[in-house]
């Protein structure tokens, strides 16, 4: 398939990460932002084609796995109201709430949707004026230009039906708050492309300026993860650290003007809570007054609904580095794909659901292994 195959060549990922391995002189720690490319680290066996060396953080860029557990609990709280349709991505019903999921209240008889685009919520508006329709808007930097965008169209269409539940969360705070923890060792990121092919590159050059660190944009398939990887390792063995684009085929530094210029007229930035890592000061995105009657969460009176985390879910020590997904105890016990104790195991770019899919098996082998050793006398 082209623009896939291309970036999977197995002889050019091996040269790639020979010459990784030359380059690299002393240990570095590189965080990967995106979940994606997480995902797409632990599915290929990336991190392991690298020299011991290089340790490879998985950090806080799954989109599912940020959204706070009072934010799922205000939307099963909204969903559960007999004269809504509640629209989700489909990713985010399994989601564990304090009490609830999506799901679960879809079952219980809710008129939970599942939609492909936030317009369709707007088309399900359009159709059913005696019903309230409320788009759940969650993500990242990549998926707010849409979400505007349909705002912006049910303010033209003066639909008086439709809101949204909006949870957006922006990247480079997030940097900064991984960047400014006392017991930081990140030395350089690799950014999401995707992102970056919204907003641009403008954002990561102050904190690289600042904090003196390599902030190096990559795609999604292994070539564009070790380019990236040896663009960031050539950075830091050289002392540099600068902002790079390695995803050159889809971004471009001033980001997209047009998608730039919707989320401006829509959303101001707002300080936001991460689930398990707690508020992140200007690191979301928020309604401006002149759209705030499409806010769910004000016109369904649910703002005031808090919750905490499960205390067995280490989810927050694995969004900001400071565990792999292994190290819970909830891991592959409690806490499956089947029974999710913390979103990073519901969402395919979460690194507890890629540790669990494809080094499960490895792992329960070393458990076994080291439980044998214990025994021994």
């Amino acid at each position: 398939m082209k623009y896939v195959d291309e970036y999977r060549n197995a002889e050019q990922v091996k040269q790639l990460a020979a010459m990784i391995r030359r380059q690299t002189t002393r240990p570095w720690n590189l965080m990967e932002v995106c979940g994606g490319q997480t995902n797409a680290i632990i599915r290929f066996g990336l991190d392991r084609l690298l020299p011991p060396e290089i340790r490879l953080i998985h950090g806080p860029g799954c989109p599912v796995c940020v959204t706070p557990i009072e934010m799922i609990d205000q939307a099963v709280a909204i969903a559960s109201l007999s004269e809504v349709i509640f629209c989700s991505f489909g990713d985010m019903l399994r989601v564990p709430g304090s009490e609830k999921d999506l799901l679960t209240v879809k079952s219980e008889g809710a008129d939970v949707r599942i939609v492909y685009s936030p317009m369709d919520a707007v088309a399900l508006a359009t159709a059913n004026p005696d019903r309230d329709v409320v788009f759940f808007a969650i993500g990242f930097e990549t998926t707010a230009p849409a979400v505007a965008m349909a705002i912006a169209q049910a303010d033209r269409l003066g639909l008086d039906n439709f809101s949204a539940l909006v949870s957006h969360v922006l990247v480079p705070p997030a940097i900064c708050a991984v960047l400014d923890s006392p017991d930081n060792i990140v030395q350089g990121f690799l950014a999401a492309g995707h992102v970056c092919a919204v907003m641009g590159t403008w954002q990561y050059e102050p904190i690289a300026r600042q904090y003196g660190v390599p902030i190096v944009v990559t795609g999604f398939e292994p070539l564009d993860i070790l380019q990236g990887v040896a663009l960031c390792i050539d950075q830091l063995e050289n002392g540099r650290g600068e902002v790079a684009i390695q995803y050159t085929r889809c971004v471009q530094p001033e980001g997209n003007s047009v998608a730039l210029a919707q989320i401006d007229k829509v959303f101001r930035t707002v300080p936001r809570k991460w689930r398990g890592i707690g508020e992140i000061p200007e690191s979301g995105w928020a309604l401006r007054h002149d759209f705030s009657r499409f806010d769910a969460a004000a016109r369904f009176g649910v703002e005031g609904i808090r919750a905490d985390e499960p205390a067995i879910c280490l989810a927050g020590a694995v969004l900001q580095g400071h565990k792999r997904p292994f190290e819970c105890p909830a891991f592959g016990r409690e806490c499956t794909p089947e029974t999710p104790v913390g979103a990073p195991m519901v969402s395919s770019e979460g690194a507890c659901s890629a540790y669990y899919r494809y080094r499960l098996h490895e792992l329960k082998q070393a458990d076994g292994k080291q439980d044998s050793r214990e025994g021994e006398p």
